[in-house]
């Protein structure tokens, strides 16, 4: 099968160069949909990769589920892969790791690999990449709802491979979420009845160490988005029992890894993100000017009151 890789970029810098390098000669079809970047690191590109297609599209125009479409329907491919600008393969063979389940099995409609943390990265963005990127794989269908609840539909476009196919079935992604495009995909890529792969085999180095105000945006958003799409949580259960599993698995962490002096910090930074995600929820109530600087994606009230 044919393999399309698309990539979103903003004023990626040196990170797109390095993945870029890993790409290239593996046979791929190459796209990076750029939102006006200024910081001149596509040029470089351009000149020594003249084979990798750009599409410029301005700033403004960027949404994370209509920027992902425009790859999509650019594509030849029949398997998309998306990554992030700042998600590094470990080697060559993590995409065809993560494509290789979709091209051996026609029941999966959708595969996303295991992210690792930076070697520098600090306690708070590594452990969140350990919780949610474990080193078993997984297939999930539908039916694991009832035991994984939100869990289910839990993916990332960072590293996510689709069956075009698939993908086209559902609509693309939706051109209007603030974040979550993958989410919302994935629920509906599962009451297709397709299956959809979380391949641990397949890595690429990427996580943040977000601040407590960025966490609290970030938060902010997910109430937003599921607030917007009550679907998602009347059926795949409430996302605040996966919060607080995730509240207690960073404790024992932090006690088994020696650093039981993060306690506090641990209950506060959590106790921020429920905060923002409660107000997200909240947003109707919420003025335009204010729900703006709560939030991380500001461009997307421009067009969303």
């Amino acid at each position: 099968m044919k393999i399309s890789v698309v990539i979103p970029t903003y004023n990626p810098g040196e990170d797109i160069k390095f993945l870029i390098e890993k790409l290239y000669n593996c046979g791929y079809e190459i796209i990076i949909v750029d939102s006006s970047s200024t910081d001149n690191s596509l040029e470089k590109i351009k000149k020594y990769n003249s084979d990798v297609r750009i599409i410029q599209i301005s700033k403004e125009d960027f949404n994370h589920g209509r920027t992902r479409n425009i790859g999509l329907y650019e594509s030849k491919g029949e398997i998309i892969v998306y990554l992030t600008q700042d998600a590094l393969p470990i080697d060559s063979d993590s995409l065809r790791c993560l494509t290789r389940q979709l091209i051996e099995n026609e029941e999966i409609g959708m595969a996303y690999g295991r992210q690792i943390p930076h070697p520098d990265t600090g306690f708070f963005g590594t452990f969140a990449r350990y919780f949610n990127y474990p080193p078993k794989s997984k297939i999930k269908s539908l039916n694991d709802k009832n035991t994984l609840g939100i869990k289910t539909i839990f993916a990332s476009n960072s590293f996510a491979a689709y069956k075009k196919n698939v993908l086209l079935q559902v609509g693309g992604f939706p051109s209007n979420v603030i974040l979550g495009e993958d989410t919302y995909v994935a629920a509906k890529i599962l009451k297709l009845g397709y299956k959809i792969a979380y391949v641990a085999e397949a890595q690429v180095y990427h996580s943040h160490d977000y601040t407590v105000w960025q966490e609290f945006k970030r938060y902010f958003d997910t109430g937003v988005f599921h607030q917007r799409e009550k679907w998602l949580l009347e059926e795949f259960a409430k996302a605040e029992g996966e919060g607080l599993r995730y509240v207690k698995s960073e404790i024992l962490y932090a006690i088994k890894n020696h650093k039981a002096y993060l306690l506090p910090n641990i209950i506060f930074r959590n106790g921020i993100k429920f905060l923002g995600y409660r107000l997200g929820r909240m947003e109707k109530y919420i003025p335009y000017y204010v729900k703006k600087r709560l939030s991380m994606h500001k461009g997307y009230w421009d067009k969303n009151y």
